[in-house]
């Protein structure tokens, strides 16, 4: 998959020293549209920040079933018309982490559900949002006060993610 991204410390703004070995973490995201064209976000209303939903290939997992499994957990939806969109690489030196995020655009298949979320997800107050897509893009570029390490990260990588599905749909 094309890496569309490279995300440093630097880039959100930290000055956290590199550590001298990363953990590797693999994910997989979605840009889900319903058939109104609506994109689903996840705002985390306890941290100030939206995010996409989609979350860590478990050991075993491919990338496809993890996505799956990620989207019916936060957004309770499944999907059709899987596209692949980008890949974006994050260096998070706080938490000694590199992290490879892989993502697709999908259309909603079915009927919007219910999430199914876990402990931490409910700490840090997620809550579906169904916004257009420039609607989405703005959430994210109007969310740069963020104070929250990781927050700083998804807000960039997501943003990127939004603006790459915008671009699709302007060649289509």
């Amino acid at each position: 998959m094309n890496v569309l991204k490279t995300i440093r410390d630097t880039d959100v703004g930290s000055t956290a020293p590199a550590p001298e070995k990363y953990v590797e973490r693999r994910a997989a995201r979605a840009v889900v549209l319903d058939p109104e064209g609506k994109v689903a976000l996840l705002h985390a209303t306890n941290k100030s920040y939206h995010k996409l939903p989609g979350g860590g290939i478990e050991e075993g997992e491919d990338i496809e079933t993890a996505l799956g499994r990620e989207l019916l957990e936060e957004i309770g939806c499944s999907v059709k018309n899987v596209r692949e969109l980008g890949a974006i690489e994050e260096y998070r030196n706080e938490y000694e982490m590199h992290q490879i995020s892989y993502c697709y655009i999908a259309d909603l298949a079915g009927e919007k559900g219910e999430p199914n979320l876990m402990e931490d997800e409910l700490a840090d107050g997620f809550q579906p949002e169904w916004l257009r897509l420039s609607d989405a893009i703005q959430a994210l570029e109007n969310e740069s006060h963020i104070e929250h390490y990781e927050g700083k990260f998804i807000r960039l990588r997501d943003a990127t993610f939004l603006k790459e599905t915008a671009k699709f749909f302007e060649t289509q």
